[in-house]
């Protein structure tokens, strides 16, 4: 596709947006993106939701996109939409277009890059050029000895200094087969957190 064509793609998918909460999904390199098409399907139950997804590279081997009902953007966009001084720049017109921006999951070298300020593929841009007035809720997922290292705690305690909203990760048996605390918050409980974030009117509300 052609950068004139990508370009109009990308204006077509923000602004047929019909939602009054646009949020914005962020998946890394964690076992648990697995559970990105139930996490999408379960948001835009969400009166009044639209949503678009981010992924890292490293996320794509965990789910099938033809599962994700929402256009997905990736690293691969943010460079070809781009060729010429006037094309949109991909993170910042993501930047503009989300009300709510939830990192789920967020993985152990994600956290690092954030913390650190490193921006080096779309989802982190996105994170490093958001506006700090809007919420970004971070659920971090990762194996329970790499939770457990010092310097996770430091990392996410800096996330939290910058106005970011941890919504914590639980105990139960990991995929690698080790046990204790580092998996992903449940969706069901992202998506109350998500809900608080609602307008009054819309927060118990579903479509159907």
């Amino acid at each position: 596709m052609q950068s004139d064509d990508l370009v109009s793609s990308l204006k077509t998918d923000l602004s047929k947006s019909c939602g009054t909460v646009r949020v914005l999904v962020g998946v890394t390199g964690s076992v648990a993106a697995l559970k990105l098409p139930v996490l999408v399907s379960e948001l835009l139950q969400l009166s009044g939701v639209d949503v678009r997804v981010i992924t890292t590279e490293h996320a794509k081997h965990f789910y099938n996109p033809s599962d994700v009902s929402v256009k997905i953007y990736t690293d691969k966009d943010e460079w070809e939409l781009w060729t010429d001084r006037s094309d949109p720049v991909l993170h910042i017109e993501l930047r503009r277009w989300a009300d709510l921006l939830i990192i789920a999951p967020l993985d152990a070298n994600t956290l690092g890059k954030i913390a650190s300020g490193i921006c080096d593929n779309l989802l982190t841009c996105v994170v490093r050029a958001w506006d700090t007035s809007r919420p970004l809720l971070f659920c971090p997922a990762m194996n329970t000895a790499m939770w457990l290292h010092p310097i996770t705690a430091q990392q996410v305690s800096r996330l939290k200094e910058f106005g970011y909203v941890e919504i914590p990760c639980i105990s139960k048996k990991l995929v690698c087969g080790d046990e204790g605390k580092g998996a992903m918050a449940e969706v069901s409980t992202i998506i109350s957190a998500v809900r608080q974030y609602l307008p009054k009117s819309d927060e118990s509300s579903q479509k159907t």
